[in-house]
């Protein structure tokens, strides 16, 4: 036993350090665990695991969209509006699924959610790739969205696991994953679709999948999800596995809940304290879906054409001859697609570098803005390589913002209706991206201007919404419960207002 101890003076809304953790406390939160516990060997696998997903089940199906449409339209003679309803229904199924899974998460666990999801993409990836007629592919494609729909929920798992500090850089690595996701797909292109065709490419795409269905056996379910569901037990299991792992002590004293309270439901989003907050987010989670897939979608559009101000008079002559005319990718194609989708890793490089420091509201407003004022530069007539480097510093930026707001979703919701929140979020980026194909595939054939000006200006206005989401969560704590009063819980734990005691039920009253 130590009789004479240094006094130690923490900062403001600082985690207490390993060795202190809860010295004098009976009892703990999960937040207290986690934070003590800190970021170590656990956190680093549950990065690559949550990762694989990210990347597998969600960047590489993504990207696909740009590479099959064009592919169809020549082989099957589609018409302009085919082919974007063919990238819209993927989004309907997730839209459709989005606040399913956020309430299967919330019901029956972030890894039970995430593993149905997974294994529902993986069975009607593969199905889709021996469809025999547009209809089917049509069906099909929108099953792997309602599969598709789940994947966000790894965010929530994740984010369950971090330390306060880490968590905003942690989450960004996980956006690495969707970069090196979209890469693959375009490399995996490449290589397949000269040969083998487009239904060896969806085949080949789902089949990492099934490395996440094997790994998924190690998978914990979330500390958080256990103590809400009164099953403090496994909770305390779980986070001993972390503290062992990590090589660090456990808290002192006994696992507490703040307060018992129904799992999330919709109204809760929509409280006095909430209300504003969620508004905004599903802008803000639209205008990001909006104008990344649409700008996505464009890519193919611009290469195919040469420079913008070509796709106007290419049309009329399209018009003129048959409105069913239609191009391949050229390897040429697909070496800009690529140098493009590279633009992912410095736009995670840019939003690490800069969220923790001007806070994830200003990040996503920078985002919005830089992307805004590209798509306008893109009114000038200028060359392939002038547009390759426009495309890419517009595209580092868009996923910069979607990038923040993954983010910024979870840490703003308490843990009651964390999954159902950013599964609502995520359903309105879906409705922007179903909405997308029609701007991006058909609009474009009567007005390349208007088209621009109509991301242009969506994400303007995401950039004001931005900056009016009523709280910054930089440097802030994971919510425990809503019926705190706001803002209180989501401080560090370290401070304490004067007046302001700790209750046995882990209540402040």
């Amino acid at each position: 036993v130590r009789t004479e101890l240094e006094p130690v003076e923490l900062e403001d809304g600082a985690a207490v350090p390993k060795e202190f953790a809860n010295p004098t406390d009976d009892t703990f939160m999960v937040e207290d665990a986690v934070e003590a516990i800190g970021f170590g060997k656990f956190q680093w696998k549950l990065s690559v695991i949550t990762g694989l997903a990210w990347a597998s089940n969600y960047a590489m199906e993504m990207m696909i969209l740009s590479i099959l449409a064009p592919q169809l339209h020549c082989e099957w003679r589609l018409p302009s509006w085919q082919v974007a309803l063919l990238t819209s229904v993927v989004f309907v199924g997730m839209m459709s699924s989005s606040t399913l899974w956020g309430n299967i998460s919330d019901q029956y666990g972030r890894k039970t959610g995430l593993k149905i999801s997974v294994l529902w993409t993986l069975y009607y990836g593969i199905l889709s790739g021996f469809a025999p007629v547009y209809s089917w592919i049509l069906v099909l494609r929108g099953l792997v969205g309602f599969g598709i729909g789940g994947v966000p929920q790894s965010v929530t798992l994740y984010a369950e696991f971090l330390p306060m500090k880490a968590r905003a850089k942690c989450i960004l690595l996980i956006e690495v994953f969707w970069a090196i996701g979209t890469v693959f797909e375009v490399l995996l292109a490449v290589l397949v679709m000269p040969t083998l065709g487009w239904r060896w490419l969806l085949i080949l795409s789902a089949l990492p999948l099934l490395l996440f269905a094997v790994l998924c056996f190690w998978l914990p379910e979330s500390a958080r999800y256990d103590v809400l569901s009164g099953n403090q037990e496994k909770a305390i299991a779980t986070l001993k596995r972390i503290a062992t792992e990590n090589g660090a002590p456990m808290p002192l004293g006994k696992l507490i809940i703040s307060r018992q309270e129904d799992r999330g439901k919709m109204r809760d989003l929509f409280t006095p304290h909430f209300r504003w907050t969620t508004l905004l987010l599903w802008f803000i989670w639209f205008s990001n879906a909006f104008s990344y897939y649409g700008l996505v979608l464009l890519t193919t559009e611009f290469f195919q054409a040469g420079d913008v101000c070509s796709i106007s008079s290419r049309r009329q002559e399209v018009k003129a001859k048959c409105s069913l005319t239609c191009e391949y990718l050229t390897e040429e194609d697909y070496t800009d697609l690529l140098w493009t989708t590279l633009s992912e890793f410095p736009g995670v490089l840019v939003t690490l570098w800069i969220i923790d420091r001007i806070g994830r509201k200003k990040t996503m407003a920078l985002s919005f803005l830089v992307f805004s004022f590209c798509s306008l530069l893109l009114f000038l007539c200028v060359g392939r390589n002038v547009l390759t480097v426009l495309l890419f510093i517009a595209r580092a930026f868009i996923s910069g913002g979607f990038q923040a707001a993954y983010v910024y979703t979870p840490e703003v919701y308490p843990t009651a209706t964390r999954a159902l929140g950013l599964g609502t979020c995520s359903g309105m980026a879906r409705v922007g991206a179903l909405i997308t194909p029609f701007i991006a595939q058909v609009m474009l054939e009567s007005s390349v201007y208007l088209t621009l000006a109509v991301y242009s200006g969506c994400c303007l206005l995401a950039a004001v919404g931005a900056c009016f989401l009523p709280l910054e969560t930089k440097g802030r704590g994971l919510q425990e419960s809503s019926h705190r009063e706001w803002g209180q819980e989501m401080v560090g734990r370290g401070s304490h207002s004067p007046g302001v005691t700790r209750s046995n039920s882990g209540s402040q009253e």
